[in-house]
């Protein structure tokens, strides 16, 4: 296979945006992730940003993963009230057109809470009208926003993306898991004996989460083959279909 063949098929993966945990980073995010079987996400290009912010206190994981740390925005203890969550907001958007398109987001704690925002603003017209739909989200230990300014636009309809939830036995945040499950339409929820943490998947939680990818590719690879057919019609005057069926057997390989 040549250079540019390898560099085509890396281009041609489903991106997925993976947004860490407060005072983490994208690094330490993905060693988190790379715990996981590869089959779930191997055929997926994943990109790991740092937060906007450093980190503005003590981190969790120092003496266990080397700093920088980042947040995303800050919060106070009720987590009623955001402090640069707009320009966090404004920013990832910025950063989705720039360097996607993305088809799914993954996020950990305050990285799953801003991504289930994201795709429920971009389905009321909020934001990210200028990238195409969001597919598909990994939750791990997130939960809802509670301003009800927030919750009235993110949270107002059922948010029809495919999404998996990981709600940890003893996190601290179950609840808030469960009911930021409970904002999607039809969500596929894995539970875990663990804490606030990412967790090693038993075997059945591996082949349920490979085939839930699986499953996630098939439909982008439908829906490729569909646009390339459509837009590959012969207008009219012109009957010949090869261009098309050329092109429809490009997107399928």
């Amino acid at each position: 296979m040549s250079h540019t063949q390898l560099h085509m098929e890396k281009d041609n993966k489903a991106k997925v945006l993976c947004l860490h945990g407060f005072r983490t980073s994208g690094s330490f995010l993905k060693k988190q992730i790379s715990k996981w079987h590869p089959s779930i996400f191997q055929q997926f290009g994943m990109v790991f940003p740092d937060g906007i912010f450093t980190a503005g206190g003590k981190s969790e994981i120092e003496g266990i993963f080397p700093p920088p740390y980042f947040e995303w925005f800050q919060f106070n203890k009720e987590f009623t009230e955001y402090t640069n969550l707009d320009e966090c907001i404004s920013h990832l958007c910025d950063y989705m057109v720039k360097n996607g398109p993305f088809d799914g987001l993954l996020g950990f704690s305050q990285g799953a809470t801003l991504s289930a925002l994201l795709i429920g603003y971009q389905a009321q017209g909020k934001v990210l009208n200028d990238h195409p739909p969001i597919k598909f989200m990994v939750s791990i230990a997130g939960s809802k926003f509670r301003d009800p300014s927030i919750c009235s636009v993110a949270y107002k309809d059922p948010i029809k993306v495919k999404s998996v939830h990981f709600v940890g036995e003893k996190d601290w945040l179950k609840v808030p898991s469960e009911e930021l499950a409970a904002a999607f339409e039809d969500p596929v929820i894995v539970r875990h004996p663990q804490g606030h943490t990412v967790p090693r998947l038993d075997e059945a939680s591996v082949q349920q989460l490979s085939e839930w990818s699986s499953s996630i590719l098939e439909g982008l690879k439908n829906a490729d083959v569909a646009k390339a057919s459509d837009l590959e019609k012969p207008s009219e005057g012109n009957t010949g279909t090869k261009p098309a069926e050329n092109l429809v057997e490009q997107v399928a390989a």
